[in-house]
């Protein structure tokens, strides 16, 4: 079984990559939605390769996880607050959002951010700005993650950064291509047509299932990936979160009858961002998902943002050992 941390400040230590490894950590996930290959290039070359081969794992893997179609909130220059009741532009003049978020939006239909912690409503809608009220509120960040729930927004599979960064990949060990947002067998042909002309045939694609048109479409992509990804982070800001356990439990079963090995992610150890001591849900859902076959697990914040990432994988490798005997 693989288990996989995300790189960010808390791991880029030659120490704690060391204490990783020795934890149990199989490989490392570089999400490019919020850097790049050229950024994350020293790092790469300096510390976790070095420490993959102090610690014996031959065989780590170089996750990239591609920024692909998903829409996000764009640069602000400060954390924004948004208030309960109050009103707030997106687009011109306002907070930066993509183009599509603001073809796609209508009135009465509400946008999520950052997985659901801030939830917006659409009051007036034109071409170049929506206003909206905020319906739940709290600090908005640059880069946190948008979609306006219930409404596929039409977008390309790979971005110019994500092409960018695959032509990259082969330099620097990539062994798997986290590929989001997957919509349907085309996405996965896209991407492997990409990846093999640029002679990296041998890398592994992870179809990510996020939304309403994966899950649609979710016996082709089976059969199309290598492997999958139950992302619930944005999986489960497309549907009402108390349908998102049964969700999980079919594409689980769905892979196994087809024989696809498939990945477990989100907040996974969540609280232990913040605590040293993960919650008794926590290793539960671990356990859980380990029985139902997980061939992965990938921790995310607790790792790049973590206060605890060590930790954080011990009790990851510890409790699916113990589901595993």
């Amino acid at each position: 079984m693989d288990f996989y941390a995300t790189l960010g400040d808390p791991c880029a230590k030659r120490a704690i990559l060391d204490k990783l490894f020795r934890a149990g950590m199989t490989g490392i996930r570089v999400n490019l939605s919020h850097t790049s290959l050229d950024k994350c290039a020293p790092l790469l070359e300096e510390l976790y390769w070095p420490a993959a081969r102090r610690a014996g794992c031959e065989d780590a893997h170089l996750i990239l996880d591609l920024q692909g179609p998903e829409l996000r909130v764009g640069e602000l220059p400060r954390p924004v607050p948004l208030r309960e009741g109050d009103e707030v532009l997106l687009g011109d003049g306002g907070i930066p959002v993509p183009q599509g978020i603001l073809k796609s939006a209508r009135r009465g239909q509400q946008i999520s951010i950052d997985d659901g912690a801030l939830l917006l409503e659409v009051k007036r809608s034109s071409p170049t700005v929506l206003l909206c009220r905020v319906v739940r509120g709290g600090p908005l960040l640059s880069r946190k993650s948008l979609s306006i729930l219930g409404t596929d927004v039409d977008t390309p599979t790979l971005t110019p950064a994500d092409l960018n960064n695959l032509r990259q990949a082969g330099q620097y060990g990539t062994t798997h291509i986290l590929q989001p947002f997957v919509r349907g067998r085309q996405d996965i042909r896209v991407l492997r047509e990409t990846l093999d002309s640029l002679g990296l045939k041998q890398v592994q694609i992870m179809a990510k299932i996020e939304e309403h048109q994966g899950l649609e479409h979710l016996d082709e992509i089976i059969g199309e990936a290598d492997q999958l990804c139950i992302a619930r982070g944005d999986l489960g800001n497309s549907m009402p979160l108390w349908k998102l356990p049964a969700i999980q439990k079919d594409i689980a079963a769905r892979c196994r009858a087809a024989g696809r090995d498939f990945c477990l992610v989100t907040q996974l150890l969540w609280s232990m961002e913040q605590r040293p001591v993960p919650t008794r849900a926590e290793v539960s859902d671990i356990y859980n998902g380990v029985l139902d076959g997980a061939a992965s697990l990938m921790l995310t914040g607790e790792t790049a943002a973590g206060k605890w990432p060590v930790q954080a994988m011990e009790y990851l490798v510890r409790t699916a050992n113990e589901a595993r005997r």
